[in-house]
Order: structure tokens, then C-alpha cells, then sequence
């Protein structure tokens, strides 16, 4: 890892060599979490902007001197990244905003952002050694992992572990890329503990993204692509649902990088967005307290992390860009479900689109001004939860074939033809 000078506890600042399962620092516990240390200065002699713009390959590892990997290690055949961008004027105009861009990164291989982390995992994995890699997840992680590892061939092995309350088209993804999958008769907390146990006894790779450094550099990609995307000029706020706080974590590691390589003038304040029924992130980060365990009481299962690991890195995020952060009911997430459908043709899960719902309840508190540029992260794809889809999407008209039937209900209905 050429550009990669080593691993530092955000805690209490110990650095560590930059092995491939150096996971905490030894002294912090928990509160351990490490971030890798580039080498900013080498990196702005050896690579710009016009290098970057003339390679061809679109994934994430276009990305190659802000990650840390070694280049000649296999990487999964997936294509993760590339996500597209859409300027979206009406639903700017329905939130109250002059300016939206959305990022749909519900087209990641699996449906969702975490294929970023996945992607890092599997390369990370074949670095240390091992061929079996685990992590537990409300779905999308697990999700990613399964299908990245099945990208590779046979040759690895994932073993998930999910909260018996995951979606089932999250668990059928799982069961179709082959991985051994573990229903946890208990909360996303207690499925983490079995996983991090597990983990410990069997010596599998760690992807749990909040304990493994490595994972959020791969999520950063996801603020790295958007930079490309809109030619470096950086929106005033960017927006992201939040849940174990390793996403918007490691959109701000992206966001900084790119800044202190020359590549961007400035860092987007950051919007995190959590559901009013799981909300342990946001209050910590308005009352500055230690977090606090709550329950997980949210339809948007993605974001519903009682105890998220990362909490320290997300709200520093935030504060560091200047942010903020707002919670939004379930009933805001559903209505924006239907209305993100409806004025973009982008469907989002329910964890994907409460960014946008936080979006909208901030211009109407006045949090984000409505002469301000603001970009949203559609972090997973809405079939990837069809029965909140449905609460959401309303029921079709029935008819029997007959069309004299078939106007009389459009014209009860308010239909226009």
C-alpha cells in the first residue's frame, strides 16, 4: 500500500501498522476505532485530476491511490460503483429547494452502498489470509458480502448473521449467492454479539464495517465518484440516512481527502438522517453525551442500529463539516418513498430515501436554506423491501374486463385520461 502511511486510534491517537486484520486499538475497547493515515503529499506529486479522468475503469478502483490495498490483489468481478447522478427539479421544488442532485447508488450489483464496503472486504480478506469472511447485518451488508464473495468463484466463503425481522428479499439475495446464512432470534445487537463471537472463534475476516477500518474507505468512494461526477464543484449540503454512522463517516473521509489532495475547494456540510425510532447517533450528537443505547423501532430496518459502533466517527463528521443532524417518522419515510418514485423514477427503500425525507424537514426548519445546493445518497433499491413498498405505493384499481366498467371507476377515482 504505497500510499497508505498506517492506522491511528481516533480515541486515544496510538498508531498501529497497517495490517490487513488490525481491526481496534489495544488500550480504547469499543471506543478503539481506527482510521487510516494516507500519505496526502505523495499522492498530490504522483496523481491529478487529468490522470484520474483517462482511466477507463469506472468501479471504485479508479479510486486506487485514496485506498488501502495492495494493486495486485484479485479484486470481486462485480461492478461496484458508477452509480449515476439525476438533477431532479420537481422533486426540489416539492421539498422546498431550488437545487437537488440525487445519487443512485441503489444500482450497486447487490441494491445497495455497501457494495462498496464488501468489495474492500473481500480484497482485504485474500491480504490477510483467510477465505471465509462474516459480518452481521439488517441485509445490505449482508447482501453485498454474500454477492461479492460469490463473485470470486467458489473460492470464498461468507457466513452472515441477520436479525430475524430482515426483509425477505434481503434473505433470499443471501440464499441465492450461496452464503451460509444465520437467523438471530433477537435484536440487530444481539446478532452482532453471536457474530463477533463467532468471528473471534473460527478466525473468519471481519466485515463488520463499524469494527473493520478498511470498510469505510471503501464507503467513501461513494463521496469520491459524486465529486467526479459534478466536475469538483461541491454542493452547499450533502444528505445521508444514518444508521451504525459508518456511511456518512466515511463520506467525510472521502470529502477530506479530496481536499487536502487539491481536488476540492471546500467540504459539503453534512445532513445525517436517522429514524425518530432509532435515533441513539442524533442525540448524542445535540446533547454532546455519550451514546445511549435505544431501541430499534423504525420500519427503516437498514438504519435500525440501537447500539451503532461507529457513532464516534459519524458525529465528529458532522461536526467537522459544520453539519447537522434531524430525525424523521416512519410516515415521513413512507410518504417520501412514494413521492421520490413519483417525481424522479428512482424507488429507494425505506432507509434510502429517509436522506431526502430529513432533506425536506430541514428546509422547512430552516436547517438548509432554499437557495442552497444540496446532493442526496439513495443508499439502497426498494425492491429490496416490497411490503413497505406496498404501504407506501397505495393499491392498483381492480376491474373486471369492461371497459363502460373501466371509465366509470377512473372517473370515481379522479383518474384522468
Amino acid at each position: 500500500m504505497k500510499y497508505v502511511d498506517n492506522l491511528v486510534c481516533i480515541n486515544c491517537g496510538k498508531t498501529y501498522k497497517a495490517d490487513p486484520d488490525r481491526y481496534m486499538c489495544d488500550d480504547c475497547g469499543e471506543d478503539g476505532i481506527l482510521d487510516v493515515q494516507y500519505d496526502y503529499e505523495m499522492i498530490k506529486a504522483e496523481w491529478s485530476k487529468n490522470e484520474l479522468s483517462k482511466n477507463i475503469d469506472k468501479r471504485i478502483w479508479r479510486y486506487e491511490p485514496l485506498l488501502p490495498i495492495e494493486p495486485d490483489t484479485e479484486k470481486p468481478k462485480l461492478s461496484v460503483g458508477n452509480t449515476p447522478i439525476y438533477n431532479v427539479p420537481a422533486l426540489a421544488e416539492e421539498i422546498g429547494i431550488e437545487e437537488l442532485i440525487i445519487k443512485d447508488d441503489g444500482l450497486n450489483p447487490t441494491g445497495s452502498l455497501k457494495d462498496r464496503a464488501s468489495a474492500l472486504a473481500v480484497v482485504k480478506a485474500q491480504e490477510a489470509g483467510v477465505k471465509t469472511v462474516s459480518c452481521s447485518s439488517t441485509g445490505n451488508a449482508a447482501s453485498s458480502l454474500a454477492g461479492n464473495i460469490a463473485s470470486m468463484g467458489g473460492r470464498m466463503k461468507a457466513v452472515i448473521f441477520v436479525p430475524d425481522r430482515a426483509p425477505g428479499g434481503k434473505l433470499v439475495q443471501l440464499l441465492i449467492y450461496g452464503a451460509e446464512v444465520v437467523s438471530v432470534k433477537g435484536s440487530y445487537e444481539e446478532t452482532f454479539y453471536l457474530s463477533d463471537k463467532a468471528i473471534k472463534k473460527w478466525g473468519w475476516y471481519n466485515r463488520n464495517a463499524a469494527i473493520n477500518p478498511y470498510l469505510v474507505e471503501g464507503k467513501k468512494t461513494v463521496s469520491l465518484e459524486l465529486a467526479e461526477q459534478l466536475n469538483w464543484d461541491m454542493p452547499d449540503w450533502l444528505i445521508f440516512s444514518v444508521g451504525d454512522g459508518c456511511t456518512i463517516a466515511g463520506a467525510y473521509k472521502g470529502l477530506y481527502d479530496l481536499k487536502e489532495i487539491g481536488f476540492i475547494d471546500k467540504i459539503p456540510r453534512l445532513l445525517g438522517v436517522q429514524a425518530e425510532g432509532c435515533a441513539p447517533i442524533t442525540k448524542s450528537f445535540k446533547t454532546g453525551n455519550k451514546l445511549a443505547v435505544e431501541k430499534e423501532n423504525t420500519l427503516a430496518d437498514s438504519i435500525a442500529v440501537g447500539k451503532p459502533r461507529n457513532w464516534i466517527k459519524a458525529v465528529s463528521a458532522v461536526k467537522a463539516s459544520k453539519g447537522d443532524m434531524i430525525n424523521v417518522s416512519d410516515e415521513d419515510i413512507l410518504a417520501m418513498m412514494r413521492t421520490a418514485g413519483r417525481k424522479t423514477g428512482v424507488f429507494g427503500e425505506p432507509a434510502g430515501v429517509a436522506g431526502l425525507a430529513g432533506l425536506k424537514k430541514a428546509v422547512k426548519n430552516n436547517i438548509i436554506k432554499s437557495n442552497e445546493r444540496a446532493a442526496a445518497i439513495i443508499t439502497g433499491n426498494g425492491l429490496k423491501d416490497v411490503e413497505n413498498g406496498k404501504k407506501a405505493a397505495g393499491a392498483p384499481i381492480v376491474v373486471d374486463a369492461d371497459i363502460k366498467k373501466l371509465a366509470e371507476i377512473f372517473k370515481q377515482n379522479g383518474v384522468t385520461v
